[in-house]
């Protein structure tokens, strides 16, 4: 697990555990996760490949919810890019080829003033996403990457995916629905292959 102590890490760290998986959270800052019996925490530097490569033998899957601070997506950067280069090395160095990422819904075509001015905003950011995604897309790996529209807190985990588009309607969708899809695509060996778009699910939106 790659971003661990993120809000996307942090809400796939609780489903993994709740659905009794041992997971190892590869981290800058160990201090920063609770520690747990199913949980083995390897501090590192995710752009490093030879220290992420060194802890994935034994694993069937790597979960990526890697990304900038908010405010450090509002200028250019590379963070993204080269993540996902680190991450394909060491996978491609232990035998790993399971691998679910996130990305975000404003590589998207949508219309509309709403995603055009979201898309302008972010536009450094959505740079280095494609970045990323082309990196993972070439990789070789059996990847998935997924596209989530603006993340909020909630407990609701239910969601609707579409595969190359964003689920109608959707702006918003919660963290933890983005932990469960991913979750579910790791377990299931679906959505590989796949760009996924994803929104609030049938109980959310009721």
């Amino acid at each position: 697990m790659i971003g661990a102590s993120g809000k996307t890490g942090r809400e796939i760290l609780d489903l993994a555990g709740t659905r009794g998986h041992h997971v190892t959270a590869f981290v800058r800052s160990p201090q920063k996760l609770t520690p747990a019996t199913w949980l083995t925490i390897v501090r590192g530097d995710p752009l490093r490949a030879d220290s992420l490569a060194a802890v994935l033998p034994g694993h069937d899957a790597v979960l990526s919810a890697i990304g900038p601070h908010p405010r450090e997506a509002l200028r250019p950067s590379t963070l993204m890019t080269d993540c996902a280069r680190a991450t394909v090395m060491a996978m491609a160095a232990s035998g790993v080829s399971r691998l679910a990422i996130l990305s975000a819904a404003v590589l998207f075509p949508e219309k509309g003033l709403y995603f055009a001015f979201f898309r302008w905003l972010t536009k450094h950011h959505a740079r280095d996403l494609v970045g990323m995604e082309q990196i993972v897309r070439s990789s070789g790996l059996e990847w998935t990457i997924v596209r989530p529209p603006r993340l909020v807190k909630s407990p609701d985990a239910s969601f609707l995916a579409v595969r190359d588009a964003l689920p109608g309607g959707s702006r918003a969708t919660s963290f933890r629905s983005v932990a469960a899809f991913m979750l579910d695509a790791v377990e299931r060996r679906n959505h590989v292959a796949e760009v996924v778009g994803l929104g609030r699910g049938l109980e959310a939106a009721a």
